[in-house]
């Protein structure tokens, strides 16, 4: 064994590496590990040596002895401490998918810990995405303790590095599938993976993979983000190493920017990925004159069709024009059912787009914000939610300006939507408004600060306590100085509880000062020198003052003589405004005369040299400054026969200027004119539509309402005319009935019942045999007046009631009538009926009743009265002579 351990020792470390052995490969990795450790960097031989061969590392993190394994993974762990970049990039591909498989599944806990280290090492070296993209197959692997520990591992991975480091989204695409693994292991690393995500990314993680889970399991993990919900953000605990050399030199700088890194880390985007759909074709054809209809239900209808087309997470791009203008169109709309169709519209649309919505915005945001004076909530809400959608797909300095001026609306509903509005967007913007516009801002919020209503004064107030927030005490205590303490409490309150996402930062503005050196650099060498050059020539003129005796120097002379006095006959300003050719040649003709008055020009000129530029000609000096062409009077002493023309082509020069200053002027205050003209018109064309739509509704009302009262009119006369016929038909059934009663025979029964002898109980003169007693009549009369009658009417007894005829002084006989008799009988018909709980009939039945009776009974009852009648006579005549009652009546 000895002899075998040094022969193995003397073997160069990687072919000790691939030995047989698996105490060689052991010790090789014990022996590479102190050479590791003791490199001094990447250049170093050993180092070197195992980049090159880069796929020697794959069995050394997959060594099948467990020892031999582990002491390989720590060996990785050192060498990729030194290797540095190259070293990572060139191992990777070789090392991170044995690593998940057999190192992390590990039985050992060191080998599993080294595994870990070594795949925070590949993502601290160079950058975290490769490192992923190897891990994801491995969590589909068959073997289920290999895909527990490749989330275990990247748990510590994200809690080591963040998730603004490490991209989240990858991972979280393909977790649901790990929540529903049979192996409980696997669930539960899968879940503290999610709890791990949920620190970092809050609700905002859920649009990715929320809608894949079942019911039970989103109640699960909502159990467990509960927990962790209240926790304060995570910190970033390891830094890449790029990181480490952005921390370094801003240390070695003096500069404390890791607290707005850090800032910035609590504020992570995700976005999903989706396809982009073409939503502009199925927009229905007739979208422009369905939504011209004047029904709302219409107009409605085909917004909601819209609304469904548009419904999706991306739009692709098309010529959506026609489709903002039916949108803006609609927000004037008197239906508010119309108006929050429409303003979802352009909240699905300006989503979809995204930022290819920026150049809608002009046409659809003003008429929403104007619409912002809707008082019912609901509405609000969607328009609000719209513009939020808006101002999602452009800037704050796109929107700023027309915000502003809605700020000073005259409607208070406005105003404070408006305000609102803003205060959002100061929250969502990611870049910091520059301190021109937050100038702006804080005028615009100081104003509100002194509304009436103490909400457009909160709102005012939240504007300037959220700018404060962005910008930083020291820009905007020059905007909170006028304020008193209570209003800069409730602004200080405003600023505490504020959550943005830009945060200005002045330290870049700086850089642009040091570029201003570079301009002074080239003066000295540059152009500066030649004026000083050209100034020497102004003192040139007294040689040629000495001259005049030579008839051929004027020449010479009168040319350097006239650019010194200006430009004027360089006649460049002539060629510019045109028509001033002929003083040119004038002045070339004199031009001989001058060497006499050479000596006063050489005088002259240098008040008027800083006027007039040289070389740009008469006509080249601005404008603005010829009002302060009065000063040089002094030029006059010039004209001694020298200056004639060229004071008569200044003369018109100035007449000419004076004329197109006038007309500039004119044309700018008519174009002011104009322009109000056409601002009053616009407004005014605005009300009228508004005027006309609301009349045109209130016409449709109307007319709605003429037409229904027509349609109850005419109701109204069908049942009048109804009514009118069946009360004819009464008169005539009524009168035909009255004709067959009429006359009513006598009944000579009166005269009975009337005898003041009789009494109640029929023991009168009639003694025992009376209506109450028990003789012959009496058992006749009990049975009158017991027997119940039927209902329909029908018998002798029926016609005469035995009660009526038992009282004194009844006139039955005379003034029973058939159509009482009926009545009676209906009546003693609908007594029977109540007493054996019978429903009454209607009076329609009774009515028939009535008449049948009448029908049936009218000739034969008074028959059977006047038999009755007859016999109660001859009866009442035999008691007489028996009783010899007839001699009291003599």
């Amino acid at each position: 064994m000895a002899d075998q351990e040094e022969d193995f020792s003397s073997l160069p470390l990687p072919d000790r590496f691939i030995h047989k052995n698996w105490k060689v490969r052991k010790e090789g990795y014990e022996a590479a590990a102190k050479e590791f450790d003791l490199a001094a960097s990447e250049a170093d031989p050993v180092v070197r040596q195992f980049i090159q061969d880069s796929g020697i590392w794959k069995g050394v993190v997959g060594d099948s002895n467990v020892a031999a394994q582990q002491e390989g993974l720590a060996a990785l762990c050192s060498f990729l401490a030194i290797a540095g970049t190259q070293g990572c990039t060139r191992t990777r591909q070789h090392t991170i998918a044995t690593i998940a498989e057999k190192g992390l599944p590990s039985t050992r806990a060191a080998a599993k810990q080294k595994s870990v280290e070594a795949l925070m090492l590949y993502v601290e070296l160079d950058k975290p995405d490769p490192v992923i993209e190897e891990l994801i197959p491995l969590l589909s692997h068959k073997q289920p303790k290999v895909i527990a520990a490749t989330l275990d591992a990247l748990t510590q991975m994200y809690h080591a590095y963040g998730c603004k480091t490490m991209e989240p989204k990858p991972i979280l695409k393909v977790l649901p599938k790990a929540f529903g693994h049979a192996d409980k292991n696997v669930r539960a690393k899968s879940q503290e993976l999610a709890v791990e995500f949920y620190r970092w990314l809050k609700e905002a993680m859920k649009p990715l993979f929320w809608g894949d889970l079942k019911p039970v399991q989103q109640q699960d993990l909502d159990k467990l983000f509960e927990k962790v919900k209240d926790e304060p953000p995570p910190k970033q605990e390891r830094l890449l190493r790029s990181q480490q050399a952005v921390k370094e030199a801003a240390a070695a700088a003096g500069v404390a920017e890791v607290e707005e890194e850090e800032e910035e880390e609590a504020v992570i985007d995700l976005e999903p990925e989706y396809e982009a759909v073409d939503a502009y074709s199925q927009i229905p054809k007739d979208y422009t004159e369905r939504l011209a209809s004047s029904k709302w239900k219409d107009r409605k209808e085909v917004l909601d069709e819209v609304h469904k087309v548009l419904n999706h997470p991306k739009i692709a791009e098309g010529p959506f024009d026609e489709l903002i203008r039916g949108f803006a169109k609609s927000m004037k709309d008197a239906n508010i059912a119309v108006v929050s169709t429409a303003a979802n519209c352009v909240e699905l649309l300006a989503k979809g787009l995204r930022r290819s919505f920026s150049k809608y915005r002009s046409q659809i945001m003003n008429p929403m914000m104007e619409r912002l004076k809707e008082k019912k909530q609901t509405v609000t809400d969607a328009i609000s939610s719209a513009l939020d959608a808006v101002f999602a797909s452009t800037s704050l300095q796109d929107c700023l300006e027309e915000i502003l001026e809605f700020l000073k609306h005259k409607n208070p509903q406005v105003k404070l939507e408006s305000t609102r509005f803003l205060v959002r967007c100061l929250k969502t913007t990611r870049e910091a408004p520059s301190p021109a516009e937050v100038k702006s801002i804080s005028e615009a919020a100081t104003k509100l600060l002194t509304e009436s209503q103490e909400v457009q004064r909160s709102a005012g107030a939240e504007v300037l306590g959220t700018l404060w927030k962005i910008m930083g005490d020291r820009i905007m205590n020059a905007h909170l100085d006028g304020l008193d303490e209570i209003r800069k409490t409730k602004i200080k309150e405003y600023h505490d509880a504020a959550e943005v996402r830009a945060k200005y930062k002045p330290k870049p503005v700086a850089p642009p000062k040091p570029v201003a050196p570079p301009p002074t650099k080239k003066a000295p060498g540059g152009k500066r020198p030649a004026p000083k050059k050209a100034a020497p020539p102004a003192a040139a003129p007294p040689p040629p003052v000495e001259e005049p005796t030579a008839p051929l120097a004027p020449k010479p002379t009168s040319r350097p003589a006239p650019s010194k006095m200006a430009p004027k006959s360089g006649l460049a300003a002539p060629s510019r405004l045109g028509g001033l050719k002929k003083p040119g040649a004038a002045m070339a003709a004199a031009s001989p005369r001058r060497p006499v008055v050479s000596p006063p020009l050489d005088e002259a000129p240098p008040p008027p040299q800083p006027k007039l530029a040289p070389g740009r000609g008469l006509a080249g000096r601005p404008l603005g400054k010829l009002q302060a062409e009065p000063a040089p009077a002094p030029v006059a002493p010039t004209d001694h026969g020298l200056n004639l023309v060229e004071k008569a082509e200044l003369a018109d020069l100035r007449s000419e200027v004076e004329q197109l200053r006038r007309h500039n002027e004119e044309i700018r205050t008519e174009r002011t004119k104009l322009n109000s003209q056409i601002y009053e018109l616009q407004n005014q064309n605005a009300q009228l539509i508004e005027d006309h739509t609301r009349d045109v509704l209130s016409i449709k009302a109307k007319e709605t309402q003429l037409v229904r009262a027509r349609s109850d009119n005419e109701a109204a006369e069908q049942t009048i005319a109804n009514q009118r016929r069946e009360i004819d038909r009464l008169k005539r059934e009524l009168s035909r009935q009255v004709r067959a009663s009429s006359p009513a025979p006598m009944d000579v029964s009166d005269h009975i019942y009337a005898d003041p002898n009789a009494n109640a109980n029929g023991t009168g003169r009639f003694g025992d045999s009376g209506y109450g007693g028990t003789g012959m009549y009496g058992q006749r009369n009990r049975a009158f007046g017991t027997q119940p009658t039927s209902p329909s009417g029908e018998g002798k007894e029926n016609m005469i009631d035995g009660s009526s005829l038992s009282r004194p002084g009844s006139n039955l006989s005379g003034k029973l009538s058939p159509l009482r008799a009926a009545v009676d009988t209906d009546r003693s018909a609908k007594s029977s009926l109540s007493s054996r709980g019978g429903r009454m009939s209607p009076p329609e039945r009774t009515a028939s009743g009535i008449r049948g009776a009448e029908g049936q009974s009218g000739a034969e009852s008074w028959k059977r009265a006047a038999e009755v009648t007859q016999n109660l006579k001859q009866r009442i005549e035999m008691m007489k002579a028996k009783q010899g009652i007839g001699r009291p009546q003599q």
